[in-house]
């Protein structure tokens, strides 16, 4: 019964983690951008567990289970601490921000922020050409990108 209820504690646990990566993960990044990021994040979580699974295995031998799992839930607690104490309390989908003049050269489509003349050389979109982009404000679903090199203040 006891081994029941630890799983059930591991499960919550994970499923209280995984899910609001999935969702920050998923506003961190354009749609077409989305395969790259997860696997990038699979790659750096798995890369903390090829650390962090042996850690805990030497811990245990060395501190014994009882002070492993103290510390291991001490760092974890201080780390949710920490991300309450930096993370936004109002983080709306779409924020009103300025925009610099900027002439730059990346593949796009033509949507909101590409409204330009063509030559007629530049082929089928998404192309790639310089292109230039006037000084302005507007709002949107803000992620970092070519457009958008840091978070608006």
């Amino acid at each position: 019964a006891g081994l029941v209820g630890l799983w059930l504690l591991l499960g919550a646990g994970a499923s209280l983690v995984m899910t609001p990566t999935g969702r920050l993960l998923k506003r961190s990044c354009q749609p077409e951008e989305r395969p790259a990021l997860f696997a990038a994040q699979f790659s750096l979580s798995h890369s903390c567990w090829l650390v962090t699974y042996p850690l805990a295995g030497w811990l245990g031998v060395n501190l014994g289970l009882t002070g492993t799992f103290a510390l291991l839930g001490t760092v974890a607690l201080a780390a949710t601490g920490l991300a309450a104490l930096i993370w936004h309390a109002h983080d709306p989908m779409a924020l009103e921000h300025e925009h610099a003049a900027q002439s730059h050269t990346h593949l796009h489509y033509h949507d909101e922020h590409h409204q330009h003349e063509h030559e007629g050389w530049e082929g089928p979109e998404p192309h790639r050409h310089s292109h230039h982009h006037s000084p302005g404000s507007h709002g949107h679903v803000f992620v970092i990108d070519d457009h958008h090199s840091h978070w608006p203040s």
